[in-house]
């Protein structure tokens, strides 16, 4: 695999909310609007870009016992770097996101790629996984919460564009099954057909 089909598989092959089904906690909880979709997916790239790196840097330092625990620890200090800059440069989106952003610690996919990728991998490749599965993810979140917003309250990114009140179901939790499950429909279809 070169560098650019590594770096694009995330964004619909085998993008980690639609096809893999990972990180679903956040993705439905904050996906409220679009803004916020982005906001965690862009924490979410940045956590995964700098763990991805660290771990395929010292991959070979980390005794087979103590991997996944190290490779947490990674992880936890790359998601506190991140809890701190929101909370000092984007209060509000902070605010929105709440717990969701500690809970990048746990996040399957973060954890996932650094062991079944980046500690396998060279630099190189590690980052590109990084990026191109951050984006993806960051990507579905900012569509289904863009969709979520657009049905819901008739705007997208906070500028309404619907006078009147949208369909309240789609800013509440089954809003996002509902439009999940037509996203990922969606997904499937794409991909059979590339």
């Amino acid at each position: 695999m070169n560098q650019l089909q590594n770096f694009t598989k995330g964004f619909l092959k085998d993008n980690a909310v639609f096809v893999q089904f990972l990180g679903l906690c956040p993705t439905l909880a904050v996906t409220t609007s679009a803004i916020n979709g982005l906001g965690m997916g862009l924490a979410t790239t940045f956590v995964l870009l700098m763990s991805n790196l660290v771990v395929s840097l010292i991959k070979n330092l980390i005794p087979e016992k103590v991997r996944i625990p190290s490779f947490i620890v990674i992880i936890a200090s790359f998601v506190t770097i991140t809890d701190l800059v929101m909370a000092g440069y984007a209060p509000a989106l902070h605010e929105q996101l709440g717990i969701f952003i500690p809970l990048i610690v746990v996040n399957c996919l973060v954890l996932g790629r650094a062991e079944a990728f980046a500690s396998r991998r060279g630099t190189g490749s590690a980052v590109v996984d990084g990026l191109g599965m951050g984006l993806g993810f960051a990507l579905a979140l900012t569509i289904l919460g863009g969709v979520r917003e657009i049905l819901g309250s008739g705007s997208i990114f906070g500028i309404s564009f619907i006078s009147g009140d949208g369909v309240l179901l789609f800013i509440l939790p089954p809003g996002a099954f509902i439009v999940l499950g037509y996203l990922i429909a969606v997904v499937n279809k794409m991909n059979k057909t590339t």
